[in-house]
């Protein structure tokens, strides 16, 4: 919200889709890598867009931010992807106002997740936040619910335990594993994919299955010896993808690429070969499923996992929810305070005219005048004033509009409107 004339009426939007009505194949015509998001926001930039940021993951592809028509931001987003506006109203959701800001914070605290209380979107909603400031999209609206959310999401982790055990995909994959493989500890598992969901399931297989013979392989490879580093892997190039996926009992691929990194054609081996794809879009090509020998995994099907351990999280959902309500509460709190913030600065200005105006007449009128203390005085008078009148808009019993209303009325005031 910027300090210029607004001609326009603009409001709060959270447009996307998820896994909740989009299946993996809707979810990867609409997935954003990197050089997508980038190019979206300077489109944003060019189209006048306000404020707003864009995540983009396994489960969903969400964007957050001011609009006339939420249609500005739906083409932003098929401008950008593989996806159609046809796609897009199929599966897509639409939330407005205090909606949007609802969603946001279900997102956030990994109650709308398709593992529930995974609290990896956390992190990739503050990177989306940075990546906006540093493009010039992140008003004061946005930056200030983003940090509720971050808040509201540290707490739930803190005073719940919704997030007792491990809740990630990278996670439920190594459970996936460690039900359906017999002597896991003895087979050869090769990563394909070392970014965030890489490293993390890399994390859970070293802790859980006690394997010794994991390889990973990235098309960086320093990026794979990084990761290697902590756990003592093998590192092999990506020239020898073939080779190891034929040596492999189990693969599994996270390298969010835009299409297929892994297809029959390099499956050369006849042992039982168990695939999971952790990726959107899909990194696993479907011919694999024509190998009787090979079966495969994608994340949907991990998400249909349920245990003891997602009761338990389920049970923690209404303090979750209590926690949610509070923070929310605070935000909108300070959201209600800015409706009035610009009719008490232009009070003010007002009352600066006023006594500026009255300082000039005393000043002719009166010989020795004191205008030192006169300033003083009459900026005391007008702070007390401009107090008041903000007390008095906090207050719930009366009603906020109608008091703005008068108040402008009464002082011919003029100033900036802002919507959420």
């Amino acid at each position: 919200m910027k300090n210029k004339t607004i001609t326009k009426t603009t409001y709060f939007y959270a447009i996307g889709l998820s896994y909740k009505k989009a299946d993996a194949e809707i979810r990867g015509h609409f997935s954003l890598d990197d050089t997508a998001k980038t190019n979206l926001l300077k489109q944003a930039q060019n189209s006048d867009i306000e404020s707003l940021i864009v995540t983009s993951t396994c489960n969903r592809t969400e964007i957050y931010g001011f609009a006339e028509h939420p249609f500005q931001l739906i083409k932003l987003l098929c401008d950008n992807t593989k996806g159609t506006v046809e796609e897009f109203q199929k599966v897509a959701y639409i939330y407005k106002g205090k909606d949007a800001i609802y969603h946001m914070f279900r997102v956030g605290s990994g109650l709308d997740s398709q593992i529930l209380g995974d609290f990896e979107i956390i992190s990739q909603l503050k990177a989306s936040a940075r990546l906006s400031k540093k493009s010039s999209l992140l008003n004061a609206f946005l930056e200030r619910l983003i940090n509720a959310v971050i808040q509201a999401s540290k707490r739930i982790k803190t005073e719940t335990d919704i997030s007792s055990g491990a809740t990630s995909v990278s996670f439920a994959s190594v459970q996936y594993i460690m039900k359906n493989v017999e002597n896991v500890s003895n087979k050869n598992i090769l990563l394909f994919g070392t970014g965030k969901i890489g490293r993390n399931t890399c994390e859970n297989l070293v802790k859980h299955t006690k394997n010794e013979h994991i390889t990973l392989i990235n098309r960086t490879k320093t990026k794979a010896e990084e990761v290697a580093g902590k756990f003592n892997l093998i590192v092999k190039d990506h020239a020898n993808l073939q080779d190891e996926i034929n040596l492999a009992d189990i693969l599994i691929v996270a390298t969010g690429a835009q299409n297929p990194t892994v297809s029959k054609d390099l499956i050369q081996s006849e042992k039982p070969l168990l695939i999971l794809d952790l990726s959107i879009p899909k990194n696993v090509h479907e011919n694999v499923t024509e190998l009787k020998h090979v079966t495969r995994i994608h994340i949907d099907d991990l998400s249909t996992i349920t245990d003891e351990t997602l009761e338990k999280r389920k049970a923690q959902i209404p303090l979750a929810e209590a926690i949610i309500n509070d923070v929310e509460t605070e935000f909108n709190n300070w959201l209600e305070t800015r409706k009035f913030a610009p009719t008490i600065k232009a009070l003010k200005h007002k009352l600066i005219d006023f006594k500026n105006a009255e300082l000039e007449t005393q000043r002719k009128k009166l010989t020795g005048f004191n205008e030192e203390q006169a300033e003083l005085i009459s900026n005391n008078i007008i702070q007390k004033i401009t107090n008041h009148f903000a007390h008095h808009l906090k207050d719930n019993d009366i009603s906020t509009i109608e008091s703005l209303e008068l108040i402008k009325k009464v002082f011919q005031l003029e100033e900036l409107q802002e919507h959420v």
